[in-house]
């Protein structure tokens, strides 16, 4: 049972796309140099105007979400030490040319998440935001969860329940529910009028 909360941010566990997995659907984006937030793995991320990737935000359900995909990983030159480094998550402010990201960029992704609360089975189908949070340096994973409070019919909300997560550590209901979920609204790449 999911009786404590331990959110993870978004963890890519499949796709509804034809081919059945998301295997093969990262793509390599790159990071300004020095850009100034840290990026984790599982967090939403977004492409902007110069053609690189940011973190993504976004709380205001009312608003317009903008995702490319799930980050998954980057690598870049250490300016520290001047070596290639590979890591779950991007280090704020890093200085480097080489800075690319990982992302799973499938428009029909389907994530896992932890719920900031107990979701019910009534909630299957329904759309929902999520509680932004920062994520952990020490393990390089996002911090993120589903925001239980939001989950209704409202058409702007970025995400959809598409499943719950059954399983000797979580089930429907629990204190903090487990759930599969999909891009609603706000991937770029559904995004008629471009970037």
């Amino acid at each position: 049972m999911a009786t404590s909360a331990t959110p993870m941010g978004a963890e890519p566990t499949d796709t509804l796309s034809a081919s059945g997995s998301f295997t093969g659907k990262v793509r390599h984006i790159k990071i300004a140099s020095g850009y100034g937030t840290a990026i984790f793995y599982g967090d939403f991320v977004k492409l902007v105007a110069t053609g690189t990737l940011e973190k993504e935000t976004t709380t205001d359900a009312a608003g317009t979400p903008a995702f490319v995909g799930i980050f998954v990983g980057v690598s870049y030159t250490d300016p520290n030490t001047n070596q290639k480094t590979f890591s779950q998550f991007y280090p704020a402010s890093t200085a480097a040319s080489d800075i690319m990201a990982y992302v799973v960029d499938d428009p029909n992704v389907l994530f896992r998440m932890q719920a900031d609360g107990s979701l019910a089975q009534t909630n299957l189908g329904n759309n929902i935001d999520v509680a932004y949070t920062a994520g952990s340096t020490s393990i390089g994973r996002s911090k993120n969860a589903a925001d239980q409070s939001t989950a209704a019919t409202t058409a702007t909300l970025p995400f959809r329940i598409v499943d719950f997560v059954d399983g000797p550590t979580s089930a429907v209901g629990d204190a903090y529910t487990d759930i599969i979920m999909k891009f609603n609204v706000g991937h770029q790449y559904d995004n008629t009028t471009g970037i």
